[in-house]
């Protein structure tokens, strides 16, 4: 049986989350931001809801993207010194996160980015929680991703490409920032075979866990103050 969550329940221990299910541990218990936070917190995300109930899940192993193990292609290193396109940062977040939801993906007929999940992050972003990287090519959004930084841990949600490489183009530079703040850890969630081409890997939910724990601490909102840079 999958714990259904009232608004003041308590989350499940990970360990009872369903493998066979991606990690499924829960349903329920709204999207306000004091939840969300505990969740990240605690290593659990919500993914899609049912019935406007959101999906908590907490999968083993997990995705995660080491800063240093990031892998930056030749081709992709003179794409970032050509300087196509222009990056910002907190400039567009509601318009990256629609964006995120409406490109089209393989092997997906919906998104799990519904109007309840887009109104709770935007949220959290008011709140100085959630963060955004922006492409744009003649002034058009073209690429992005978004996500939540707490202490010196990146907890990645969601990015899309309208353009070859706009995806990448804003993970490196979101890499490069995280490198120069000092964060030690990408959370990537679920494995994807474009996120292992930049160099993510899975590794088990305990030490997922554990290193987690280290870099949020007591921590609260990280600083962020994105710089652009051009030294590649």
């Amino acid at each position: 049986m999958i714990p259904f969550l009232g608004p003041r329940d308590p989350f499940p221990p990970v360990s009872t989350a369903h493998v066979e299910m991606n990690g499924l541990l829960a349903v329920g218990g709204e999207l306000h931001p004091e939840r969300l936070l505990d969740a990240y917190r605690r290593g659990i995300f919500p993914w899609g809801t049912v019935e406007g109930q959101p999906l908590w899940y907490s999968p083993d192993p997990r995705m995660v993207m080491f800063p240093e193990e990031f892998r930056l292609s030749r081709s992709l290193r003179r794409l970032l010194r050509s300087g196509p396109y222009t990056i910002s940062a907190d400039r567009a977040f509601p318009e990256v996160m629609r964006a995120c939801a409406s490109v089209p993906r393989p092997g997906q007929d919906s998104t799990w980015i519904t109007d309840e999940m887009l109104a709770a992050y935007i949220r959290l972003h008011e709140l100085g929680w959630a963060h955004s990287v922006e492409v744009r090519a003649e002034g058009e959004l073209v690429g992005g991703l978004y996500g939540l930084a707490i202490g010196r841990m990146f907890y990645g949600e969601s990015m899309f490409s309208r353009q070859d490489n706009a995806s990448k183009f804003a993970f490196a530079y979101l890499i490069r920032h995280l490198r120069a703040e000092g964060f030690g850890m990408i959370d990537c969630q679920m494995y994807t075979d474009h996120l292992a081409s930049l160099g993510a890997r899975e590794i088990a939910r305990a030490e997922f866990l554990q290193r987690m724990h280290g870099l949020i601490g007591d921590a609260g909102r990280s600083t962020w103050q994105f710089a652009d840079r051009t030294d590649w």
